[in-house]
């Protein structure tokens, strides 16, 4: 039987038929301050359960307010981030060696406060973006190897921000290229575009740290406009998007309760599995993101 990952929201997990299919994306999508990072910090941190290791954020924001990961950790699971700088030249001696552990935060953008859309952005500052990418990318790649070659299963991609069009994101240009040129690629073909001119050298190194790259899930947050439950469900996904292709799609939004506004979630989509039509309420505290009854 498929061992499932967890979402770290056991009375979800349940409702899930055992929690998340490994080798998937999900995609959690709601308004700021709804709840995302909590849930994301508690799916990583049930990595240390299930696969003897938590998973590591992808955090992918560029504006100057953080996403506040380091907090949430710290205080939901008493976990305290490493972040992962980037690196002018990667040093291949670190790839390997078990004695350095990466960090378990990367952030692949620097914060400048400012939109990531085409239609946001003059030529020159779009060309910036793009340059930006590029000069982490080589770093980024070498921190998700890493993490894969040691048994890492699970990683959120955080920070996304709402757009009409994610053809034209700077952070859809980069998810899309590291769930199709990194998650989704063969381990071996990974290592050649790691390696580069030193791949011989290093070839049997890779070839004794093989990974299942059907092993490994990741959760990406994206933060939408809208911060009702209802209008979240109401608007489609364009048979194009990146996450018209997620295995799992949540919501989470507010719902009028009598005089009230109610945190709640609702399971879009769950391919391969049950999938729960009814809304389910949760609440938030110090120990995190937990379901509550209707």
């Amino acid at each position: 039987m498929l061992q499932r990952h967890s979402t770290g929201v056991p009375d979800l997990d349940d409702k899930l038929g055992g929690g998340l299919l490994p080798g998937t994306m999900t995609v959690l999508i709601g308004s700021s301050g709804i709840g995302k990072t909590q849930f994301g910090i508690q799916y990583l941190d049930a990595g240390l359960k299930e696969e003897k290791r938590r998973g590591f954020i992808f955090d992918m924001a560029s504006r100057i307010d953080p996403q506040g990961h380091q907090d949430y950790a710290r205080r939901l699971c008493g976990w305290k981030l490493t972040q992962e700088l980037p690196e002018e030249t990667i040093d291949y001696a670190r790839i390997f060696d078990a004695q350095s552990e990466p960090g378990d935060y990367f952030r692949a953008l620097n914060y400048k406060g400012q939109r990531v859309t085409k239609r946001d952005l003059g030529f020159d500052q779009w060309n910036d973006w793009q340059a930006e990418v590029s000069k982490n990318l080589d770093t980024a790649i070498a921190f998700f190897f890493r993490h894969f070659v040691r048994g890492t299963c699970r990683f959120l991609a955080d920070g996304i921000e709402p757009v009409q069009h994610q053809g034209e994101s700077i952070q859809f240009e980069l998810l899309e290229y590291v769930y199709h040129q990194i998650i989704r690629k063969e381990p071996a073909w990974l290592a050649r575009d790691l390696f580069r001119q030193h791949y011989r050298e290093n070839e049997s190194a890779v070839a004794a740290h093989l990974y299942r790259k059907e092993d490994i899930s990741c959760l990406v947050n994206y933060t939408a406009a809208e911060a009702s439950l209802e209008a979240l469900i109401d608007k489609p996904l364009d048979e194009g998007d990146l996450f018209a292709g997620a295995n799992t799609i949540i919501y989470l939004g507010k719902i009028r309760s009598g005089v009230k506004f109610r945190r709640a979630m609702y399971v879009a989509k769950h391919r391969g599995s049950v999938c729960p039509d009814d809304i389910l309420f949760y609440e938030m505290n110090d120990a995190g993101l937990y379901l509550t009854d209707g």
